[in-house]
């Protein structure tokens, strides 16, 4: 307990450092870094220092507590962050769900039938090669043609599949991978008992996949954050995270600060996913023995 306690407040520790030497290394870069930036034969490999181009962390941080208008109604920057990081996650995570369910599913599949292994796991692959933005018009146009009595197909649902179609690839590669764990005399124990399949799968393999499994998840939920942003960039869906990163992208030279908040938000926003995840995986730690770094 104190040794697994010891290596969380290390790794809380050095990640808090990195952000630290992160910050550091930017207001260095801006306050000496020149002023066009550095390139090299025409290509800017640095960027520039100016106020428009890098403002300095304390302006960023400043104009998130501001109202985001003029207007005496205007609620501050960081409310309607806040906001729009909430509709995003939860859009995430049910992409999330969606996606360990299918994963989790072929895993099974693969596992069952050898030959579905060969024939599907290169297409697995293949999948993921597939650009979310050419992806993200086709599930809009393929769900606003569905129609099932009082049920209509909204964007945010594309939104979710789009972000279950990056979230299942780990957890699919991961729970194969975990399935396949237990070793040979272990398996062949329960064979010796006369077990099936399914008893196989559930007193033994299902356990032994968890410390594949687990990491698996966080992959598949950062995944997901990143397929819900892109999602909504490309669909055009309002209220969440993405479609503010545009609109705040639109005033970056007037108000350069204020561009930078829905980024820092969906890096939270990931951050928050992995975390989570991380959380509902403690129920089970006795399972979690040599877990598998991702």
């Amino acid at each position: 307990m104190r040794r697994t306690a010891g290596k969380r407040a290390r790794a809380i520790a050095l990640g808090t450092a990195g952000v630290l030497l992160l910050a550091l290394a930017w207001e260095l870069y801006k306050s000496f870094g020149p002023l066009a930036g550095w390139g090299v034969g025409g290509v800017l490999l640095l960027p520039r220092t100016d106020d428009i181009s890098m403002p300095h962390l304390g302006a960023m941080l400043a104009r998130t507590a501001e109202p985001l208008t003029s207007a005496a109604d205007s609620q501050p920057v960081w409310l309607i962050v806040l906001l729009g990081c909430v509709s995003s996650l939860g859009t995430a995570f049910l992409g999330l769900l969606i996606g360990a369910v299918v994963g989790i599913g072929l895993a099974l599949v693969m596992l069952r039938f050898r030959v579905a292994e060969a024939a599907v796991l290169p297409w697995l692959v293949l999948s993921q090669t597939v650009p979310l933005i050419a992806l993200a018009p086709l599930v809009v146009t393929w769900g606003g043609q569905l129609q099932f009595g009082s049920f209509s197909w909204q964007r945010w649902m594309s939104v979710a599949v789009i972000a279950s179609y990056l979230a299942f690839f780990p957890v699919a590669i991961g729970a194969l991978r975990g399935f396949q764990s237990p070793e040979v005399a272990h398996t062949e124990l329960m064979h010796s008992y006369a077990v099936g399949w399914w008893k196989t799968l559930f007193y033994l393999r299902l356990p032994a996949s968890v410390p594949y499994l687990l990491p698996a998840m966080r992959l598949g939920a950062a995944s997901a954050i990143i397929g819900t942003v892109v999602a909504e960039v490309s669909t055009g869906t309002e209220g969440g995270i993405g479609r503010l990163i545009i609109e705040f992208a639109q005033s970056g030279s007037s108000d350069p600060a204020k561009a930078y908040s829905p980024i820092a938000g969906a890096v939270l926003m990931g951050l928050a996913a992995a975390g989570i995840v991380s959380i509902m995986g403690l129920a089970l730690s006795r399972y979690r023995r040599n877990e598998a770094q991702s």
